[in-house]
């Protein structure tokens, strides 16, 4: 891109935990921005900076060569792109929809149906690493779509994101962060067990866990606990978050008539159970 050359002119809409530092990212590496959101109080961190509110999804859309969603679930993404003031209906031919949030590959190919007639592109790009990830520009992108659309969007990614993964054909980026929410899912009923198991033999907790953190039986999920002084208070409110994703998982692998691997799914299960028990005091 050169001096001279316009800015993609992005919109963003879900400026939640997750959203809201991935924006301020993009607005930071001097992007034209415009946000919308449900709640109009969501949008005042951004008062000091050049993005612009719009009074509706149809004029965020119109103003925009590329929308990015960081809603939560599927009819959120629906909502905001397909209602008679959403997204779609305002933005110009040539257009791309970037579905950032973690829904169903199904729902994904439903609205690139309605948006081709209308000449706009979709990406799907789930992420993973946090809020605190998109600040430092680390967070994962999880991409799937035509190359020339994912190619597109990676410049407005890489403002947030360190690896940007094209994964194949639209869905393919839900798949990875299902199966990944599916595999985190399973480790923390693990690393729950693992550090309960490490105390009935007497021995300290903490030092188990720097022990997993520089030794091959470590995971993501042990490191997180570890982090919050054992604290599972974080997961038990992530729960609803982990049992959606995996539900859809579940409902995708019947679909496609794929077994799901049976340890995996146990392991996930009883992760549930045990983050919808009271905790142990």
């Amino acid at each position: 891109m050169t001096d001279d050359t316009p800015r993609t002119r992005v919109g963003f809409i879900g400026l939640g935990s997750q959203g809201g530092p991935m924006a301020r990212r993009i607005v930071e590496e001097s992007y034209p921005l415009t946000l919308w959101a449900r709640r109009r109080a969501s949008t005042e961190g951004f008062a000091g900076t050049t993005a612009v509110v719009a009074e509706s999804p149809a004029e965020l859309g119109a103003a925009s060569d590329l929308v990015c969603l960081c809603v939560v679930a599927d009819a959120d993404v629906e909502d905001v792109l397909l209602r008679p003031d959403g997204v779609l209906a305002g933005m110009a031919p040539g257009g791309v929809v970037v579905i950032h949030s973690t829904i169903r590959p199904d729902t994904c190919r439903h609205i690139a149906d309605e948006a081709a007639g209308r000449d706009i592109s979709v990406v799907d790009a789930p992420v993973s690493g946090g809020g605190g990830a998109a600040a430092e520009r680390r967070l994962l992108v999880m991409a799937g779509g035509e190359e020339a659309d994912v190619d597109r969007c990676r410049p407005v990614f890489e403002t947030f994101a360190d690896p940007v993964i094209h994964l194949g054909p639209l869905g393919s980026g839900q798949l990875a962060k299902l199966l990944n929410n599916f595999v985190f899912t399973a480790q923390v009923g693990l690393a729950l067990d693992t550090f309960s198991f490490a105390e009935r033999l007497g021995m300290d907790r903490a030092a188990v866990a720097r022990v997993l953190g520089h030794g091959s039986g470590g995971s993501r999920a042990a490191a997180i606990l570890s982090a919050s002084g054992f604290d599972t208070a974080g997961l038990r409110q992530a729960r609803p978050l982990l049992l959606k994703d995996v539900d859809i998982m579940r409902d995708v692998a019947r679909t496609a008539e794929v077994a799901q691997p049976a340890r995996l799914a146990q392991l996930a299960s009883h992760t549930l159970s045990l983050l919808n028990a009271p905790p142990s005091s």
